[in-house]
């Protein structure tokens, strides 16, 4: 999986407001519907989909940038830091 905020064509530093945006323009030109001849609408789609639920959420976010969970939104196991609680 792509680094969310490269997905979604944001820096690191984004605010909410402007990672929203990018998602919602992202999700507006790659939606299926609006791309019925090209295949790779839906996973694009899809990838701007997946990147909003990383960076698009508070918490997440801050869990990503932290490197506790990985761009699919799992948890990343290194030493023992983050292996309790959750």
């Amino acid at each position: 999986m792509r680094d969310p905020y490269e997905v979604l064509g944001v820096a690191k530093n984004a605010s909410a407001k402007d990672i929203k945006s990018a998602y919602r323009k992202l999700a507006k030109k790659h939606h299926p519907d609006q791309n019925p001849n090209d295949p790779k609408a839906k996973d694009r789609f899809a990838a701007a989909n997946q990147a909003y639920e990383i960076v698009g959420d508070e918490k997440n976010r801050a869990a990503f940038d932290r490197g506790e969970i990985d761009a699919d939104g799992k948890p990343r196991f290194q030493g023992f830091e983050g292996a309790a609680g959750g």
